[in-house]
């Protein structure tokens, strides 16, 4: 398969996600749980950054999501921990699960196999197993959905995640040519570009996403910044070497309004350094449908530019030689 058949069977793999969640037998915990963190890196660890995104203006306990070796001192056994890794063998994510596991947290598991599964299974830890064998960040809509069933389960959401869900696949069905068009239209503005990517608060997990696949799909730097954040100081930056840029603001409806008024006084003050300045906005009337139409836009975008940079959009040499080094020392 090539990048974008996984990317045109995005909706299928949320379906897929759901019945596999729905089909999957979890324990019931006892302990009473204060905190969460979802430890995951690359195209496993974003989904656990836009589900805190989504999350966290309506739980009553804080989320955190890490991408490293270390976990926060706040782990003890009062906290649920996700580990999220798509082959089982993510080793700064097994690293960061010893270390867990020591502190006697409440720990469960989303992967496809390898070291991971095998940890949950002689620990007994509530596991859900998503189909392996593919590359990781092209099965991006298995871990994120069973992210939302996980954390339903230990009483931390309600299901009403459940009909956003089923609406965002209606939606992403029913607007596929559309935003195949939209990721077209893009993506030549960005074809020998440098893409700054911009989105208000609570949406940097997206804008992540779009970047890093970018970085492995289309082999392209890119940057992203948040609102209004970036007001503070980014925005002075728009001086110099402001060459060759395309900029996006990925905009949802939901934003809070006073960073709409922001954004859009930073694209007068940006427009005089570049034309090249593109607004997408969501469809959808909740934070997962807005999600994952700009997730699935902006991986088809990615493949687009990759067809233009014409690279293979699944090929990972160099981090494959990295892994290979690291496994030396």
């Amino acid at each position: 398969m090539k990048m974008n058949d996984y990317i045109d069977d995005f909706s299928n793999h949320l379906r897929d996600a759901i019945e596999i969640a729905n089909n999957t037998s979890l324990t019931s915990c006892t302990k009473e749980i204060r905190n969460i963190l979802i430890c995951g890196l690359g195209g496993s660890g974003i989904g656990g950054a836009i589900v805190s995104d989504i999350i966290s203006p309506k739980v009553n306990i804080p989320i955190t999501a890490t991408k490293d070796y270390s976990i926060p001192n706040f782990v003890n056994e009062h906290t649920l921990v996700i580990a999220n890794s798509y082959s089982g063998n993510t080793e700064e994510t097994l690293y960061a699960l010893e270390k867990c596991q020591l502190r006697g947290a409440e720990i469960a598991v989303i992967t496809s196999g390898g070291k991971l599964k095998a940890i949950a299974e002689e620990n007994k830890y509530n596991k859900i197993i998503i189909p392996g064998n593919q590359p990781p960040r092209a099965m991006f809509g298995y871990a994120f959905t069973e992210l939302f069933f996980m954390l339903n389960h230990y009483g931390i959401i309600d299901d009403s995640f459940k009909s956003d869900f089923t609406k965002a696949i209606e939606l992403l069905d029913t607007e596929k040519n559309n935003i195949q068009e939209q990721a077209m239209s893009l993506a030549k503005k960005m074809y020998k570009q440098t893409p700054v990517i911009y989105v208000a608060n609570g949406f940097e997990g997206v804008a992540v996403r779009f970047r890093q696949q970018i970085n492995e799909n289309s082999k392209m730097l890119c940057w992203h910044n948040v609102v209004p954040e970036m007001n503070h100081n980014e925005l002075l930056g728009w001086r110099t070497n402001v060459n060759d840029l395309a900029v996006v603001y990925l905009r949802n409806k939901s934003d809070y309004d006073r960073n709409q008024i922001r954004i859009d006084i930073n694209k007068k003050v940006i427009a005089k350094f570049t034309e090249n300045i593109t607004e997408i906005w969501s469809i959808g009337n909740s934070l997962i449908e807005n999600s994952l139409y700009h997730i699935n836009l902006g991986d088809w975008v990615s493949w687009y530019l990759s067809e233009m940079n014409n690279v293979d959009a699944i090929e990972i040499d160099v981090i494959d030689f990295l892994k290979g080094e690291l496994a030396k020392v």
